[in-house]
């Protein structure tokens, strides 16, 4: 199996790549750089702090010749004029689930969404995905199962091959991870790196 080292200090996106890769023949492990700092690029686009990252990351994979993945994702709420976007990490460490549902106290609309986008290096080509979920935000935290804005984000109900699914309100940490999986953004963007990754292993042994 080809190794795709996913750089990221979080388990939880780590299982979720592995239920997306793995079929695919890849052995996803996680890769955590100790003792250095991977600089952000001062943006509000997903992509570009992604493939900063990337380029950064390159350079401590522990086989050259292996795959490295990075994800970017981040809530971006409307009322807030997309505010944390790029910057839900900082503010999740910073103020918490309950600071940004303090600065929605005034709101009259909750909409919000989840984006995401998943960049991995295979062979000297970067392959990029973006997956969105759309949502509201709740009134209050609900759950542990998942983590980030999870306890605060309720997602819009969907239909897949003409049927309706929903969590009937549960945020994503009200729900286990292979409910979550049929709405995430995270989800997506890695189903979409899956149908590069299919689509050109097909040309390639064509």
């Amino acid at each position: 199996m080809r190794t795709v080292w996913f750089m990221t200090g979080n388990a939880g996106k780590v299982r979720e790549a592995k239920h997306v890769l793995e079929p695919l023949g890849f052995n996803v492990q996680q890769l955590i750089i100790e003792g250095v700092d991977i600089s952000e690029p001062q943006c509000d686009d997903l992509e570009i702090v992604a493939r900063s990252k990337l380029e950064q990351a390159r350079m401590h994979l522990p086989n050259r010749n292996d795959a490295i993945m990075v994800e970017d994702a981040g809530l971006f709420v409307d009322h807030l004029n997309g505010f944390p976007g790029v910057y839900s990490a900082y503010v999740l460490k910073t103020i918490g689930c309950e600071g940004l549902l303090r600065l929605m106290s005034e709101a009259t609309t909750r909409g919000a969404e989840f984006q995401a986008v998943a960049a991995l290096l295979l062979d000297g080509t970067v392959h990029i995905s973006r997956g969105i979920c759309r949502g509201v935000l709740a009134m209050n935290q609900s759950g542990s199962e998942g983590f980030g804005f999870d306890p605060i984000f309720v997602p819009d109900d969907i239909e897949i091959d003409g049927e309706r699914h929903s969590t009937d309100g549960l945020t994503f940490a009200d729900v286990d991870l292979s409910v979550k999986e049929q709405f995430s953004h995270r989800r997506k963007a890695l189903d979409g790196l899956n149908d590069q990754l299919s689509t050109s292993e097909a040309a390639s042994s064509s």
